[in-house]
C-alpha cells in the first residue's frame, strides 16, 4: 500500500465517530476497505470484526490473531440544563484539554455542532472562581439554540466527539483525533495489502476489536471467538515529545515498538526482531513489566494460553484532539507483520513452544536458564 493511499486511509478512519460501545460506522467502513483483501468476515457477540484471509497450508491450519481495536475516546451527554450540556467520559478523555474546544453532538436526528464553554478570566478574577481546568461535572457545551430546542433534540446518552479536522504537519506527520488506535487499524491494513499477492501457511484473523478504553472488551472476546495460536497486538505508545521533562521516548518516525515483558512471548519477541533486522528496519525495544494496557493483556490469557507480541506505534499527544502519527512508521509497521507472516511455518508453534519438561531438568541441574 503506497504512502498516498495509505495516508487517505488513515484520514477516514480518523474522522468516523466510534467511541467505545458505538463502533458501527468505522466497523462497516473496515469491512468496505479489507474486503478485497480477505476471503470472509465474521463479527462477534460484542461487535468485533474479525477478517480471514485462508492460508495455504495444510489442514488444520494454524491461525494468527491481529489485533486493533477501532473504538475511540469519546464522551457523552449526562444532563440538559437551560439549554446546556454537561459531559460525562467514556474511556479516558482528559478533561484539560476541553475548554474552549469545539465538539459534535450525535443526536438521533442529526449531528450539532458546540463547543465547550470557557468561563473568561475577567469573571473568574472577580469572583474568585478557578481560572484552571474544569472538571467534567463543571464542563457544559453550547450549541447556540434555545432550550426548549436543545430539550427536543438531545437526550441524555447522546455521544459528544471532538471536532477535530486532520491537520497535515511537516515531517510526513498527521495530527488529529483517534489515532489511537486508528493508526493501528491502517496498519493491519497496510499489512493486508502485502501479503494480497503472497502465499502463506498459516490463517490470518485481522480483528478490529471494540470497546478497548473501556476495559479490553473486545480482544478477550474476539481471542475466545477466533482461537488464535498466536496473536500480534497493535496499538499506540508514547513518542517523544516537547514539554515532558526527562523524556527518552523514540521521535514518531522511528519505530515502531516491540513490547518486553511478561505479558509478551520471549520467542515470538526475539523472532520478529531476527526478521526486523533481515528488512533493516527499526524495532525499538519497549520494556512493559506489567499490565500492558492493550489488547495483548486480554488475548494472552483467552482459552488456555496465546503466545502474544505488542506493537507500539509511537505518536504524541495521546488521548487529545491532536494525536500526532507518522504514516511511514504505521507502513512500516504493516509490512513487517506481513514479512513475518509470509514466513510462518506449519510446525513453527513447536519451534517457541514452552517445554516444562526441559525447565525442569535445566532446574535439577543447577541451570536457571
Amino acid at each position: 500500500m503506497d504512502t498516498k493511499k495509505l495516508k487517505e486511509h488513515l484520514i477516514t478512519l480518523s474522522q468516523l465517530t466510534g467511541p467505545s460501545g458505538h463502533e458501527g460506522d468505522v466497523r462497516a467502513y473496515v469491512r468496505e476497505t479489507w474486503a478485497d483483501l480477505v476471503d470472509e468476515f465474521e463479527v462477534d457477540g460484542l461487535g468485533s470484526l474479525v477478517a480471514i484471509k485462508r492460508g495455504t497450508g495444510q489442514e488444520p491450519r494454524k491461525r494468527i490473531m491481529l489485533s486493533a481495536h477501532m473504538d475511540e475516546i469519546g464522551l457523552m451527554v449526562a444532563e440538559i440544563k437551560n439549554g446546556y450540556l454537561r459531559l460525562e467520559r467514556v474511556g479516558g478523555m482528559d478533561s484539560r484539554i476541553m475548554l474552549s474546544k469545539p465538539v459534535l453532538v450525535h443526536t438521533r436526528e442529526k449531528t450539532l455542532k458546540g463547543v465547550v464553554a470557557t468561563p473568561p478570566p475577567h469573571i473568574t478574577n472577580q469572583t474568585g472562581g478557578k481560572k484552571d481546568y474544569l472538571p467534567f461535572d463543571q464542563q457544559w457545551i453550547d450549541l447556540g439554540l434555545p432550550a426548549e430546542a436543545v430539550d427536543k433534540m438531545v437526550r441524555i446518552g447522546d455521544l459528544v466527539t471532538m471536532d477535530a479536522p486532520v491537520t497535515e504537519l511537516m515531517g510526513d506527520l498527521l495530527a488529529t483525533k483517534a489515532m489511537d488506535d486508528r493508526a493501528s487499524v491502517a496498519a493491519v491494513t497496510a499489512c493486508l495489502q502485502h501479503l494480497k499477492p503472497r502465499d502463506h501457511n498459516w490463517d490470518v484473523h485481522a480483528v478490529a476489536s471494540v470497546q478497548e478504553e473501556v476495559g479490553l472488551k473486545g480482544a478477550a472476546t474476539a481471542a475466545y471467538h477466533t482461537r488464535p495460536d498466536l496473536a500480534i497486538a497493535i496499538d499506540v505508545g508514547f513518542a517523544q515529545q516537547p514539554g515532558v521533562s526527562g523524556d527518552e521516548h523514540i521521535k514518531p518516525t522511528e519505530g515502531p515498538l516491540i513490547g518486553i515483558g511478561p505479558n509478551f512471548h520471549n520467542g515470538l519477541v526475539a523472532d520478529m526482531q531476527r526478521k526486523a533486522k533481515e528488512l533493516e528496519m527499526t524495532l525499538v525495544v519497549e520494556p512493559t513489566p506489567g499490565r500492558s494496557g492493550t489488547d495483548a493483556w486480554a488475548i494472552q490469557v483467552s482459552r488456555q494460553g496465546v503466545p502474544t507480541i505488542l506493537f507500539s506505534i509511537p505518536i504524541r499527544n495521546m488521548h487529545s484532539p491532536v494525536e500526532t502519527v507518522s504514516v511511514k512508521t504505521v507502513e512500516r509497521t504493516g509490512r513487517l507483520m506481513a514479512e513475518f507472516i509470509s514466513g510462518l511455518a506449519d510446525d513453527y508453534l513447536d519451534a517457541i513452544a514452552w517445554k516444562p519438561d526441559e525447565e525442569t531438568e535445566n532446574h535439577a541441574n543447577g541451570d536457571d536458564a
